[in-house]
């Protein structure tokens, strides 16, 4: 990973030539340093240091003057409705490849920057080679996550706890950037996406990755020593598995918030099938009718209002279940047999 003190002694030193407020971020807008204050401050520059990060209309604003694609510095105007005043954005290119943007408040003309481009290029390099480890650690992610403990021995990653395992399904209309994520986040595509984040920064890469691709994802729960990473990559598969069978917990579950669901997510095909055999003759619209009362716990009003159906409609559903099963539901073992089964079958897909 990069080094953090190189880059602040880039940012230092390019702020003290130019008397300028210098801040570098990554291609996610994640501060990673900034420099002195030099004359006045807006509330962007403000922001990305005590959030260390600037918020989506400020990114949104920003990447409209073209500056992911620019081959050299770029000016931006002030806009006083965002609270942002005019600066220059220096992109961080490396290889014909954007890592970061170094950006520059009072900078005064654009010919002045001359003097600091060997020190942009040194910072350039510095987030290119980031990325190359990062794609490096991440080809080791398959090991790490194996369940054979002799594969994840040979695994040579080092990271500090507590972790969290994170998967998305990919989409094939969409890529993602995954080198772009934050530092300490190891990714490696596959179906489903692997990814390792520190436990603080798990729900906000599920949530990009999950947006990137416009899928699911599902987040396992965390472990303290990295070793145990596996635990959670297995967990993090499950509740992607329930994430895109039930909308409930769409589009991004945690592993700790599934209830029974964790149970039933652990179980194989076959059990899982012999499970929903207890309810394989429902049509889709009983099915549908007894999993909504049971899931609001025999609540018959509840029910009819988001079924959208009379009072009666929903007795006379119930009643034609009960004679289709041989189930009770007002016996708690059967209402138990019927609910996981209709759990089940979809989990399995019927």
């Amino acid at each position: 990973m990069h080094n953090t003190a190189d880059l602040q002694e880039i940012v230092d030193e390019i702020a003290a030539r130019l008397g300028a407020s210098a801040t570098l971020e990554d291609r996610t807008f994640r501060l990673l340093a900034y420099g002195a204050q030099h004359g006045d401050i807006d509330t962007v520059r403000q922001e990305s240091i005590l959030r260390r990060r600037a918020t989506g209309e400020v990114r949104d604003y920003f990447e409209r003057y073209g500056i992911a694609k620019a081959p050299g510095p770029v000016r931006i105007p002030a806009d006083a409705e965002l609270g942002v005043l005019a600066r220059v954005c220096w992109p961080l290119r490396h290889g014909e490849v954007t890592y970061g943007y170094l950006w520059l408040l009072d900078s005064g003309s654009l010919t002045a920057l001359d003097s600091v481009a060997p020190l942009v290029a040194r910072a350039a390099a510095a987030l290119a080679q980031e990325a190359r480890s990062r794609q490096d650690l991440g080809r080791g992610l398959l090991a790490l996550f194996s369940a054979d403990p002799s594969e994840r021995a040979g695994a040579a990653i080092e990271l500090p706890g507590p972790v969290t395992a994170i998967a998305v399904r990919e989409s094939a209309e969409r890529l993602a950037a995954l080198w772009t994520l934050p530092r300490g986040v190891l990714a490696r595509p596959g179906s489903p996406v692997a990814l390792l984040a520190p436990a603080h920064l798990a729900g906000e890469v599920a949530q990009t990755l999950q947006s990137a691709y416009g899928t699911a994802a599902g987040i396992g729960a965390p472990r303290a020593d990295p070793a145990d990473a596996w635990l959670s990559w297995r967990e993090a598969r499950h509740a992607l598995r329930v994430a895109e069978h039930f909308p409930r917990y769409a589009p991004v579950a945690r592993w700790e918030d599934l209830g029974v669901h964790r149970l039933l997510a652990r179980l194989g095909q076959a059990d899982l099938r012999e499970l929903a055999a207890e309810t394989a003759v429902l049509d889709g619209e009983l099915a549908e009718t007894v999993e909504a009362y049971l899931d609001h716990g025999g609540h018959a009003q509840k029910t009819a209002a988001e079924l959208g159906i009379h009072r009666q409609t929903l007795y006379y559903r119930l009643g034609k279940a009960e004679r289709l099963t041989h189930r009770d539901l007002s016996d708690g073992d059967d209402r138990l047999a019927v609910h996981l089964g209709l759990k089940a079958a979809r989990l399995c897909g019927s």
